[in-house]
Parts: C-alpha cells; sequence; structure tokens
C-alpha cells in the first residue's frame, strides 16, 4: 500500500508516540520535524532529541532535526514573555516552530504538514490551527500550496495513549512544555 506523506513537527518524542500510531492507521506515513528552539535549558532539549530518535529508531519513522537556535527564538518572542501559559507567547511560539516546519514542507516537497502539539490537554488545538493555516495560507498566496491538517490527536484518549507508548518504548518524558517561562 502506497502511504500519503506528511510532515510531522514533533515537540517531543512521547507525543509524537500516538500521533505516528494515529496517523498510521489512516494510511498517512509521518515525517518527523524536530524544531523546538523553544526549550531551554540546553541539557533539556538534549534529552527531548535523544528521546525522539530512539523513537524514531523504534517505529522506523523518518527523522529530520532542524537547527537549535535559542536566541532566534527568543527573538521571536520578545516582549511576551511575561505572558500567562496559553496565551500570546504560546501563539508566537507556535508561529515561529510550525513556520520553520512549514519552511522544510515548502523546500521538500510536502503538501501537507501537521504537530503534535495537540495531543496535550494543556494546549489548546484550535490556537494551534489558527497559527497552522495562517502559515499555509501564506505559502499558498506565495505560490507554494501547502496544508496544514487540523488532527486534534488529544481525542479518542490520545494524550494517555502517547503516556502509556512513551512508557512502554522508555522514553524519557518531561515535566514542562520546553521554555523556561513554562517552567515556572
Amino acid at each position: 500500500m502506497n502511504s500519503k506523506k506528511i510532515l510531522l513537527h514533533a515537540c517531543c518524542g512521547p507525543c509524537a508516540t500516538h500521533c505516528i500510531e494515529a496517523l498510521r492507521k489512516e494510511g498517512i506515513e509521518p515525517v518527523l520535524f524536530f524544531s523546538n528552539s523553544n526549550i531551554m535549558p540546553r541539557e533539556e532539549y538534549d534529552k527531548r532529541l535523544e528521546a525522539i530518535q530512539q523513537l524514531a529508531k523504534l517505529v522506523n519513522v523518518e527523522l529530520v532535526i532542524d537547527k537549535y537556535d535559542n536566541e532566534a527564538w527568543q527573538g521571536g518572542i520578545a516582549g511576551y514573555e511575561k505572558e500567562p501559559e496559553g496565551g500570546k507567547r504560546c501563539t508566537m511560539c507556535f508561529t515561529y516552530n510550525l513556520s520553520r516546519a512549514a519552511r522544510y514542507a515548502i523546500k521538500n516537497g510536502f503538501t501537507a504538514f501537521t504537530t503534535t502539539l495537540t495531543v496535550s490537554p494543556h494546549k489548546n488545538s484550535e490556537q494551534i490551527f489558527c497559527v497552522g493555516d495562517m502559515l499555509a495560507e501564506v505559502a499558498s498566496s506565495q505560490g507554494t500550496p501547502l496544508t496544514f491538517e487540523h488532527y486534534n490527536f488529544k481525542k479518542q484518549n490520545g494524550f494517555l495513549n502517547s503516556v502509556r507508548l512513551a512508557k512502554e518504548y522508555g522514553l524519557y518524558r518531561q515535566s514542562y512544555c520546553g521554555c523556561c517561562y513554562s517552567k515556572n
């Protein structure tokens, strides 16, 4: 069977577990795109990178690792540091990371992308969908057809399944979203 491919922005290995499984059940083969310059400190980023690499090997999925550039991410959210979790800072963070995924998708011939971020019960899927749609619209208006697929991965116990699979695979699970502001 020929699978349709999709670029799957992956925030971490544990969240990606359920998303990969759900997409494959639909006959869609994800290519993981690990782009998370928001993760701080660097040691935390390295732990999450190791977990996603471990997952990619375990479930035989292609993994692309974007450049880590926390300084650029800080510039992208400048002025929003004091925003509450789930507010404008998070929207700016989603925009930063998903724009990197959209650019990669365009340069590498993908017609669709999505993200694992919606598996978390702590993330507003509609907020993420708005950012993804805006980025796809910009790409399409510039002559490159791109779709942001609306997968609300937390539905049907997606988060609980991701926790179960992460334990089964022995993946490192973090205790905060990633940036120093979410840790506080």
